[in-house]
């Protein structure tokens, strides 16, 4: 009888439910200098860790952010204003480096179109895993619609890795990604600031 009580409680012991620990930074703290350890909720998987650089108007801002997550997908991306890298992990506190500075990814030969504040007609450089070209275009605005009648939204194209591409789910955006040098077009289309920050926090907070 004994014996079978302790065989059961190893059991209980074995299978109960784990919860999975990673390393997160408060949204406050920009440059995650002060990562402190966080039990995750049920159901987050995973431990995430992003590394984005922000330009614009010649000032380039670096944004660091770490966390548990239940959707997260490897990879990075460029779209000319947001350079962004993500790495994901499973295990307890396997977050605790930061993920790569985008900046120092050796290119890898595929090329795709950005958007400045003028046009569409730019030809960038991908990196690392970005093996995809994306479109990212608001669905009431025409790619080649001008600034009187796009009501202060604007296209995002750049460089994504699949994995990235894959799991982007289409909102208020229509998405679009393709394989090859250059297959996301080069339409000339005109962008707002406006739209450009709120590019900059779905790009940051969706890992």
């Amino acid at each position: 009888m004994v014996l079978e009580i302790s065989v059961f409680l190893l059991f209980i012991l074995f299978t109960a439910g784990h919860s999975l620990s990673c390393y997160e930074c408060s949204p406050s703290d920009k440059s995650c200098s002060d990562q402190k350890l966080k039990t995750c909720d049920s159901g987050f998987s995973k431990c995430s860790s992003s590394t984005a650089v922000h330009q614009t108007g010649g000032i380039t801002t670096l944004f660091r952010s770490k966390g548990c997550n239940n959707n997260c997908r490897s990879g990075s991306l460029n779209v000319g204003f947001l350079r962004n890298v993500v790495v994901c992990c499973d295990t307890d506190q396997c977050n605790a480096q930061h993920a790569p500075d985008p900046r120092t990814i050796v290119p890898n030969g595929n090329k795709c179109y950005y958007c400045d504040e003028k046009s569409c007609l730019n030809i960038m450089s991908c990196s690392g895993s970005e093996d995809r070209c994306i479109t990212v275009t608001p669905k009431n605005l025409k790619e080649t619609e001008v600034s009187s009648t796009s009501r202060g939204q604007r296209v995002v194209k750049g460089c994504y890795s699949q994995h990235v591409c894959n799991s982007l789910v289409s909102g208020p955006e229509n998405i679009s990604c393709c394989s090859g040098n250059l297959c996301n077009g080069a339409k000339s289309v005109t962008q707002s600031f406006l739209f450009l920050c709120c590019s900059l926090l779905f790009f940051i907070l969706l890992y």
